[in-house]
């Protein structure tokens, strides 16, 4: 749930919009006063709060700054920022496990840093909106996922079906320094904001080995490029920098040309074509040369519906099947990938280490997973996954149950589907089809 912003930060960021809006060319000279506004680093403070994260490299905790008073922390870090004394930490880093097996890393910046750059954000966010184009849909308000994926959707029914399903290596660890720093100046000339930016690029990553000894590296500043993965900034600044993709796409006569239409999600996009699909890749490889990103050869390709599917967003679109008549039709459905990610996450929460958990604490956990995913994946021909998913979570749940009962018969005589359902409350996502729109998706 999105928090509202205060009166005063709405009139700030509707007044930023529209001046935005009516002058396409204005440069914004003073907004570092706008940033130090206290009311717009509370609201920040509330955003950072509400999406919670581990502390960064100082150790420090939410509940520690609410503990010490969170008005005089707010105060001190107002006062900072004012006089100019504000220094950005170095990030910490850590590792998370793919599913291919292989390690993501993230950059976890200290609270006080989060705070500043999501009153940053507050202020600038108001301004890039007003020039982000309409293919672009992650991170901005009002817009979501599944309008992304309707739009595609929507492409392919009208017979652009030669899609470029592409891939860039690394996105968001790619992006220039001096080159993003442009797209940015473009809309503002407040030196200080662009200090500020910059040093939030350039800060350094601290990282702890196994045997607990701190390292400090400066590979952002080094390269020049990379965005702080995970930090509040990141996700604004992506979209300003693949801006430039999508604009100059239009710019440049290839969306009318090759009547190739981009649908673009933070680093996720394809190109939607009637035909000349190759020409697009083409000319999509030119222009990320251009841009200084590297186009991931090994997941990019062509796809031609409705002989071939493709995936994007977690769904894979392409031919579908009417169970009744057997008929196809062009369609989208949660992936193989995804359903097979949901079991294993399934697996792991029901495994034997768990059978001290209470029962209604376990079917409690079942049901918030199950509920999270079919919230996201509602879209399209979803049916069968949701038999798979059911039927998995259901034999998962009963050798659970089995283990912590000391029970030896079959799982499904003693804990039969009325005793999930009816008694424990298991969710059932099959039953959550009755109210889906099949025909909108």
């Amino acid at each position: 749930m999105s928090l509202t912003p205060p009166e005063t930060v709405r009139k700030l960021q509707a007044a930023l919009h529209a001046k935005a809006k009516g002058a396409p060319t204005y440069r914004f000279y003073a907004l570092y006063d706008k940033v130090c506004r206290k009311d717009v680093l509370t609201y920040a403070y509330e955003r950072c709060r509400q999406n919670a994260g581990a502390p960064g490299v100082d150790a420090q905790t939410f509940e520690a700054i609410e503990e010490s008073g969170r008005e005089r922390w707010l105060d001190a870090l107002t006062q900072t920022l004012r006089d100019r004394t504000y220094c950005p930490n170095p990030i910490r880093r850590v590792f998370i496990p793919k599913p291919d097996g292989k390690q993501r890393p993230l950059g976890i910046a200290t609270i006080r840093d989060r705070v500043v750059q999501m009153a940053m954000v507050v202020v600038l966010e108001a301004i890039f909106e007003a020039d982000l184009t309409p293919e672009q849909y992650a991170y901005r308000p009002g817009r979501r996922a599944h309008d992304a994926l309707r739009r595609v959707h929507a492409l392919v029914s009208a017979g652009y079906t030669e899609v470029v399903d592409a891939d860039l290596a690394g996105y968001f660890d790619s992006v220039p320094h001096p080159e993003l720093l442009k797209s940015v100046a473009r809309r503002v000339s407040d030196r200080h904001v662009l200090a500020l930016i910059k040093a939030w690029l350039e800060a350094p990553v601290e990282e702890a080995d196994r045997r607990g000894r701190v390292s400090r590296t400066t590979g952002n500043r080094d390269q020049r490029r990379g965005t702080p993965q995970w930090s509040p900034l990141s996700p604004l600044l992506s979209n300003v920098y693949f801006r430039r993709f999508v604009l100059g796409w239009s710019t440049l006569g290839h969306a009318q040309r090759l009547d190739a239409h981009i649908v673009n999600y933070a680093d996720d996009f394809v190109i939607c074509c009637r035909r000349n699909a190759d020409e697009a890749l083409a000319e999509m490889r030119g222009m990320m040369s251009k841009l200084k990103l590297t186009v991931n050869e090994s997941k990019t390709r062509l796809c031609k519906l409705p002989g071939e599917a493709f995936d994007f967003l977690g769904y894979t679109i392409g031919p579908c099947y009417r169970p009744k008549t057997g008929t196809s039709y062009l369609g989208s459905r949660p992936s193989a990938k995804k359903v097979a990610r949901l079991k294993r996450e399934i697996s792991a929460v029901t495994g034997s280490r768990r059978v001290l958990l209470p029962v209604e604490d376990q079917v409690a956990r079942l049901n918030r997973m199950l509920t999270g995913w079919s919230n996201y994946f509602s879209l399209g021909a979803v049916s069968a996954a949701y038999r798979a998913v059911d039927y998995h979570v259901r034999a998962r749940l009963r050798q659970w149950l089995c283990r912590k009962h000391g029970v030896n018969t079959r799982g499904a005589i003693r804990f039969p589907d009325q005793h999930l359902y009816g008694v424990l409350g298991l969710v059932r996502l099959c039953a959550k089809t009755r109210s889906f729109s099949w025909a909108k998706v």
